[in-house]
């Protein structure tokens, strides 16, 4: 199992916290990974989950596609 750490960057600290709280009540379409998010600083959100290391990630791609729909980018 490997944990995957992300970090992405909003416009401003609103947009990062909507973003934040979106992920509090949200789960993956494979349903198997645990999703755990906190500000890191002020813009940045950094999101933390497990992968079994085998096919395509699809969590980071979903997580790549909510924080898009915020404006956010991965940095």
């Amino acid at each position: 199992m490997v944990t995957n750490e992300l970090h992405f960057r909003f416009a401003n600290g609103q947009v990062a916290n909507r973003f934040l709280n979106e992920l509090s009540h949200w789960s993956p379409s494979s349903g198997n990974a645990h999703v755990k998010a906190k500000l890191a600083k002020g813009d940045t959100v950094k999101v933390a989950y497990h992968f079994d290391g085998r096919g395509f990630d699809y969590t980071c791609s979903e997580l790549d596609d909510l924080a898009a729909s915020y404006g956010g980018r991965e940095v």
